[in-house]
């Protein structure tokens, strides 16, 4: 595994499920902290965070997500969480990123709407500047806000429209939060040119994916992992070749998965299910992108070329250009054959 785990920290990748907020670090939640004490929970010490977040559940989970969102206030927390996001994704050689990010939580604790898509913006042009890595923006609807966030997450998107901003998702907790009540929302995101990539069948069973996909007429699956409940949803997920963005350790530590040895990642394979890779919150649950692929190669028993396999199914079904994708593709490539070499 020793060299497995080289060879993944140097494969070039892209990360298609990865959390704007959750992809702080414990350096960067600290100073965001610091810069905010005595007006949060969360620990200003960022060796104190490993215990902070550690999770009941996911409702728990989703409390102390929102807590580190509160400590988000102005502009210039907006750049420097963003910026440092970036450093950390191309420290793993992520070429390029799809961040979901979630305006509705920034802007009703004050940011203006402008103020917020500026900084993303300004941000992602210096990271691909600083570090060489692309950076895309998926707007979502924060689920337990219900209706209303849906409704002023699809206006900052079609009213702000940042250059960097390619889809339209739906996150947050599923249990109680019915996909097709957004049907709406996702029409008119679909209808001005972005793609449907909701959250479904992480915490509830497939009829969550069903609908997420005739409903919401999703395009990628985020977590998707109760499609092997349902026998014909992994038949028509791998007939339409339709991806699922698969978090391993995100699953466990918000007990979706009782053990990462149970988890059913090896099953969505057997069965011809296209799956991606990705780390969705990563400090949040102590772990890395390079983790997660470390983690897929030992439940799927695969070696550097599975591994480089997966890399190139994300990278295929990523919503970035072609002439992006074949660059990667073949960075890839020529990883793979210097190994060989």
């Amino acid at each position: 595994m020793t060299d497995l785990r080289s060879f993944i920290a140097g494969l070039p990748k892209v990360e298609l499920h990865v959390h704007h907020v959750g992809s702080a670090s414990p350096d960067t939640v600290a100073k965001l902290a610091a810069r905010h004490e005595g007006r949060s929970p969360v620990p200003a010490d960022p060796q104190l965070l490993a215990e902070y977040f550690v999770f009941r559940d996911f409702a728990h989970f989703i409390e102390l997500y929102l807590s580190v969102v509160d400590l988000i206030r102005d502009p210039d927390d907006v750049w420097i969480l963003t910026h440092e996001v970036a450093r950390e994704l191309a420290r793993q050689q992520v070429r390029y990123a799809e961040l979901t990010v979630t305006p509705y939580s920034h802007v009703r604790r004050g940011i203006p709407a402008p103020a917020f898509c500026e900084a993303i913006e300004d941000a992602r042009k210096r990271a691909a500047a600083d570090f060489g890595i692309e950076l895309r923006w998926c707007f979502d609807i924060p689920g337990e806000a219900g209706l209303p966030a849906a409704e002023e997450t699809l206006r900052i998107a079609l009213d702000q429209r940042p250059d960097g901003l390619i889809s339209f998702g739906l996150g947050g907790p599923e249990l109680g939060v019915p996909r097709p009540q957004f049907k709406p929302y996702f029409d008119q995101a679909r209808a001005a040119g972005l793609h449907s990539v909701p959250h479904a069948g992480e915490t509830t069973g497939p009829q969550t994916i069903w609908d997420a996909l005739r409903e919401l007429g999703a395009e990628r699956i985020g977590h998707g992992i109760s499609a092997a409940q349902d026998p014909e949803l992994l038949a028509h997920l791998a007939e339409r070749r339709i991806p699922l963005e698969v978090c391993p350790t995100s699953n466990v530590r918000t007990r979706a998965v009782a053990h990462i040895d149970e988890h059913p990642l090896r099953r969505l394979v057997d069965a011809g299910v296209l799956v991606t890779i990705n780390s969705d919150d990563p400090p949040m649950f102590g772990t890395t992108l390079d983790d997660e692929y470390a983690v897929a190669a030992r439940l799927l028993d695969v070696g550097e070329e599975g591994v480089a396999a997966l890399a190139r199914n994300a990278v295929s079904v990523s919503f970035l250009d072609e002439p992006g994708k074949q660059r990667i593709l073949g960075e890839i490539d020529t990883y793979l054959a210097g190994r060989r070499g």
